[in-house]
Parts: C-alpha cells; structure tokens; sequence
C-alpha cells in the first residue's frame, strides 16, 4: 500500500496522547497496552488518502477487503491477551501489520499468518521497513501454523463463524485465545483459556464487528 514518508511530527504524536486519553475513557485499563499504542505511530500503517483519519477510534480499508481494526478494539484484544515479555503468540490476519507490532512492542515473540497474498508480501517488506521483527506467513490462519506450536497467547482479528479447533489444540495449557465469533457482521469476542487438555473457560464480550475470518474453518 502507498506511504507517506514515515515522518512522526508534533502533530502525530499529540493526536496519539488524545486517542490514549479516549480509550482510557472507554475503559482500556491496562497502561502497558495504552503505551504501546502511544507509542506506535498509527499513521504509518494509512495509505495516504486516509492518513488525516489515522487517529480517530475507528476501523479504516487498507486493501483485499481488509481493514485496520478500530484502535478500541486492538487495545481491548490486547488486553485480554495478558501478553508478558517472551510470550510466543500466534496472529491470525495479519493485515497491515498494525496489530503485530504492537504484541512486538509488548515484548512477544508473534508469529503471523495472512490469508490474502498481496496484503502479506505487502505488510512483510513493511514491517521491515519498520525493524519490527515478527515471523510472518501466508496462507490459512483457521488451521494455525502447527510447526511452531504450542502458543502462549493467540489472537484472531477477522470475525469466525466458529472457534476452529486447531487453534485451541495449538494453545498451550494456561494460555489464552481471543476470537471473534458470530455471523458476517456482527461478533462477540471470546476469550477462552485453556485450563488443562480437557478444560477451557469462556468469557464473552459483546458488540464487535469484524471483517469474515476466511479458511477451511472459516467463511468460505
């Protein structure tokens, strides 16, 4: 996707302390999640016809039918994620990359996937452009990337009809996996963690909409 020159003004940086101060008020409480949004410049991750709306709390296109999520709902992922520094966590959708580079900033070690070609080899020379350092690759997030596994955290940022099982048969024990889940258009966020090989605990929260999960366990 075009970029403007990766230029981080006054400007930009002012407009990143309100969009923290407005998802502060939202109810984001964790401050490590606030700061890594704070710190990472949202505007580079715009084509620049978008670039003046970088900072508003919502979810803009960036090619293949995919968007940047809304800056509430990446903190609010996030911070159901609990990431600690050496985490290894798997990201399904990769898209602008956005996303990634915040769980890098919180010291995880991310593992990436994105279903659509273009938008990876895209975000892949992007985010090392950036000096974000995360393993990314194409193909489908439904089936997980079982050669790494197992996972401290997984994250899904596309909304899935289901939760598929390979994501839960790749989590470690005591970890967690955030997903959307519900039709085309409107999800609730699952966070499910994973007590033992048997046990996993749900928690859901409502009122997400995501663009559809696709692969052999998602939209087809």
């Amino acid at each position: 996707m075009p970029l403007l020159k990766l230029e981080d003004t006054y400007l930009h940086k002012g407009k990143r302390r309100a969009l923290v101060a407005e998802l502060r008020a939202k109810g984001i409480k964790s401050e490590r999640v606030l700061e890594a949004i704070n710190t990472l410049p949202r505007h580079f991750f715009f084509d620049s016809a978008l670039i003046s709306h970088a900072y508003e709390d919502k979810a803009f296109p960036i090619g293949e039918g995919q968007t940047i999520s809304q800056p509430y709902t990446v903190a609010f992922q996030t911070e159901l994620l609990d990431i600690h520094p050496g985490d290894k966590v798997l990201e399904i959708g990769t898209g602008s990359g956005y996303q990634a580079s915040i769980l890098h900033l919180l010291g995880a070690e991310v593992y990436s996937i994105e279903y659509q070609k273009k938008l990876f080899e895209g975000t892949q020379r992007f985010l090392k452009r950036l000096g974000i350092e995360t393993k990314l690759f194409y193909g489908d997030g439904t089936v997980g990337i079982p050669q790494f596994a197992p996972y401290d955290k997984i994250i899904v940022t596309a909304g899935a009809p289901v939760v598929p099982d390979a994501l839960i048969n790749q989590l470690k024990i005591g970890g967690i996996l955030v997903i959307p889940v519900g039709d085309r258009k409107s999800q609730s966020m699952l966070k499910i963690s994973k007590k033992s090989a048997n046990e996993i605990i749900r928690e859901e929260f409502q009122g997400f909409a995501f663009v559809p999960l696709l692969g052999k366990d998602g939209w087809k």
